[in-house]
């Protein structure tokens, strides 16, 4: 009789454990690790800085000049 109770009562299942391992943390890596990603982001701005102005300033000319041959 218990096993055709079964079919109909839905068997209960135990939480699964959870292991959690800290990892160490070293506060001079996390300093390093910010200060050289400083200095990327400053080069990449550098970089970007000097030839992004005059690209958008190429592209809105270019759309410019495209939008008064399409109407004439």
């Amino acid at each position: 009789m218990e096993l055709g109770m079964s079919l109909f009562v839905p068997k209960r299942s135990k939480p699964k454990r959870f292991t959690y391992e800290p990892r160490y943390y070293d506060p001079s890596k996390e300093d390093n690790l910010r200060k050289r990603m400083r200095i990327q982001r400053k080069a990449l701005s550098k970089r970007r800085g000097r030839f992004s102005g005059l690209l958008y300033l190429a592209g809105l000319l270019l759309f410019a000049f495209y939008i008064y041959n399409a109407l004439t």
